[in-house]
């Protein structure tokens, strides 16, 4: 006996083909919700309401024993895609099934908006929690394709969005009743967004805009420390590649800057903890070194965004281009590309009196590395020291009506001196 298990989009019957209605037409049990059974008012077949599934499962086994039965599961568009054909699955052998799909709603939404969307992340919070959602925001992902509920709304979408204070900006699409004759798609701005406006079927798509321009920075309204992430230019691929603000924070001020210095920032990535230094410090020269063109590129434009004129961007690997520049005050070492007691050599040797060393590290081996150099160097010369900073930082973000932390990648901020 089969099981038919049959998409339905809301233009309901007369969106199936000819073949797919025959099979309803001849169906002796109707299983679907109150919604799906209303678009075949008229049909004479036992009908099941799915409220419970797993005893509408039970209830469907029984008619699978009855001869001369016709059984059809109705669902909403793609069964297999994020819907009830999963559930399916695992309690019938798969030569009991057969499948119909429909347009799903992440087709329609996508085809509404007009872009191609085979390289779209689709995420369900349908009755789940929001935590998945955070990670591909993060990460920059182009194309989002959201299925909500009511509890995770567009609105619950929109707060997360403003919460997580992302270093990327997101179109944000309400797609409702998609394929109805109420159908209303929605590019609205996050601000404007109202948590009872929407029906209850809809979906929303995230597409990733291009990065903030120069004129929209309003440098006026600038913290004088600790820039949001969000300002920066930063990575396409990989957005959030920077030293967060709350870290930056913590190793500006283990900098014990002061005025007329020389710094290097070593692997400075995007230049956040440059600019933040330039900007501070404006009689202070600030070499930022970086292997990448990308990362070069991406210094030269952040210093144009915040209108710094006091950072040399050098396009070059460390440790030899190090021999190349003025002695430094302060350095800050972000990265090393597997080079750290190379680097680290050469700073020791050429750093002016009094200076300071700080290392941002994720990893113990690069921790180890470092505290290894320096117990070294003691040896000979008492006049090294070093202390250690772990961070293990979270930010708020909302979820539905709740509210959670989600943490920041711990980090451990060490501090050389020599006298």
């Amino acid at each position: 006996m089969t099981i038919n298990v049959i998409g339905l989009c809301l233009d309901g019957i007369s969106g199936l083909n000819e073949s797919v209605r025959k099979i309803v037409e001849t169906a002796t049990l109707l299983v679907g919700s109150d919604r799906h059974l209303s678009y075949f008012p008229n049909h004479t077949a036992e009908t099941i309401v799915l409220g419970d599934v797993l005893e509408a499962i039970l209830e469907i086994r029984q008619h699978l024993d009855t001869t001369n039965s016709c059984i059809v599961v109705l669902t909403s568009g793609d069964p297999l895609f994020f819907g009830l054909g999963r559930l399916l699955i695992r309690h019938f052998p798969p030569e009991n099934l057969r499948f119909y799909p429909h347009l799903s709603s992440v087709q329609l939404a996508f085809s509404r908006i007009k872009i191609p969307w085979q390289d779209a992340k689709i995420i369900s919070i349908h009755g789940r929690s929001m935590d998945e959602l955070i990670e591909p925001l993060q990460q920059g992902v182009e194309k989002i394709a959201v299925l909500t509920d009511s509890t995770n709304t567009p609105k619950a979408i929109a707060n997360l969005l403003v919460a997580l204070n992302l270093p990327t900006t997101y179109q944000f699409w309400v797609c409702e009743n998609l394929g109805g004759e109420d159908e209303r798609v929605q590019k609205l701005s996050i601000d404007a967004i109202q948590p009872e406006i929407f029906a209850p079927l809809n979906l929303v798509v995230l597409l990733r805009q291009p990065k903030i321009s120069d004129q929209t920075i309003d440098l006026s309204n600038l913290p004088l420390l600790g820039i949001p992430d969000n300002y920066f230019a930063s990575y396409d691929d990989r957005p959030g590649l920077m030293t967060k603000r709350e870290v930056r924070v913590l190793i500006l001020a283990e900098l014990n800057l002061q005025p007329e210095q020389i710094i290097w920032d070593i692997g400075a990535g995007t230049g956040s903890v440059s600019i933040e230094i330039a900007r501070l410090s404006s009689s202070s020269i600030v070499y930022a070194i970086e292997k990448t063109a990308v990362g070069t590129s991406l210094i030269e434009e952040n210093c144009r965004r915040f209108q710094v004129k006091n950072i040399v961007s050098i396009h070059g690997n460390a440790p030899e281009i190090l021999h190349h520049l003025r002695p430094p005050n302060r350095i800050f070492i972000g990265g090393n590309s597997g080079k750290l007691r190379n680097i680290l050599g050469v700073c020791g040797i050429r750093m002016l009196p009094g200076g300071i060393i700080v290392l941002a590290f994720t990893t113990l081996e690069n921790l180890h590395t470092a505290v290894s150099w320096v117990e070294e160097r003691k040896k000979s010369d008492r006049c090294w020291s070093y202390r250690l900073l772990q961070v293990q930082l979270s930010r708020s973000v909302p979820l539905a009506n709740l509210t959670r932390f989600n943490p920041i990648n711990p980090v451990t901020i060490m501090i050389i001196r020599r006298i």
